[in-house]
């Protein structure tokens, strides 16, 4: 009776273990859909599902990076439908952690990209795939003080307060400045994500602040936003603005002076690697807990060269 049960309890097991390696949806939800940094993941998911073979992939994200509980709804969602798979760019580390740890439960991996969730739901991700956002902010903090020097005002223009890339992007960018300079924070602002709210809030800035020497786009649809600002206020040029992400309008920015820089992301490879990843762990393959995409420091004296239009979009 003892050898019957036994033997029942392995065949289930087995069974068990065996379902999340057949095939089946791998979703791979982020933080909005509506920007062409996440499109761009997007791009570099659908070219790693070409080397997953028999799996399919869903792309989906909310109307904001802001509209948490949406995120929330669409992970919970693919785990009540038994995806095989989740690649998660989470918008808040602490509002996912329950979502994730119902994946963890159901046996279904999820590796997250950009953004961490907090410390209570490190157990139940595989692996995190990210550019090191604190590397990235201190990167932007040199490039910023390089070209302003260490006294003056510097505006910082964020975007959603408390996502884990936000934290340590701006905290790292925050702190070298506050370190190594004397240059007087103006912020930070927080756009939500919102390029047109983050060129009325970049207008105010400049209003308020004629004497401002320099100010930091955080992520694309504020960079972007904070760049028209400057355009329409006549002060590109004038007050020396760093950005962050690479699309077409910040490109053009970086072009015609209006950005002294970007620090562009591998958001391509975040989508790549983080199906390419799902995989690995659905075939019992060991995956680092947490890997680098890089980034890349872009202005126009290097825009056209290799290393930056591969990681442009």
């Amino acid at each position: 009776m003892q050898r019957s049960l036994r033997l029942a309890l392995l065949s289930a097991s087995l069974a068990l273990i065996g379902s999340t390696t057949q095939a089946g949806e791998i979703a791979v939800i982020v933080k909005t859909t509506n920007s062409t940094f996440w499109q761009n993941v997007n791009k570099g998911a659908e070219a790693g599902m070409k080397e997953v073979a028999g799996h399919t992939m869903t792309f989906s994200g909310p109307a904001s990076e802001s509209a948490i509980a949406d995120q929330v709804n669409l992970v919970e969602n693919a785990v009540n439908r038994r995806v095989a798979g989740i690649v998660l760019a989470p918008s808040d580390p602490d509002a996912l952690v329950p979502a994730i740890k119902k994946a963890w439960e159901a046996r279904i991996p999820v590796v997250l990209i950009d953004s961490q969730v907090s410390e209570a739901g490190k157990a139940y991700y595989q692996s995190f795939l990210t550019t090191d956002n604190r590397a990235a902010g201190e990167l932007c903090a040199k490039e910023l003080i390089a070209k302003v020097g260490t006294t003056g005002k510097v505006a910082v223009m964020s975007y959603v307060a408390g996502a884990g890339s936000e934290v340590g992007r701006v905290g790292a960018f925050t702190s070298y400045l506050k370190a190594h300079s004397k240059l007087e924070i103006v912020g930070p602002f927080y756009s939500q994500s919102q390029m047109a709210t983050a060129l009325n809030q970049t207008t105010d800035v400049l209003a308020a602040h004629r004497d401002l020497k320099a100010i930091f786009g955080a992520n694309e649809p504020t960079a972007v936003g904070m760049g028209r600002a400057l355009v329409q206020s006549g002060r590109a040029g004038k007050v020396v603005a760093i950005g962050f992400d690479g699309n077409q309008d910040l490109q053009k920015f970086v072009d015609d002076g209006t950005l002294a820089g970007i620090a562009v992301q591998g958001s391509y490879q975040m989508g790549y690697l983080g199906v390419k990843t799902v995989q690995d762990v659905l075939q019992k393959k060991p995956v680092p807990k947490f890997r680098d995409t890089g980034v890349v420091w872009v202005t126009k004296g290097n825009l056209k060269s290799a290393e930056a239009k591969a990681v442009l979009y």
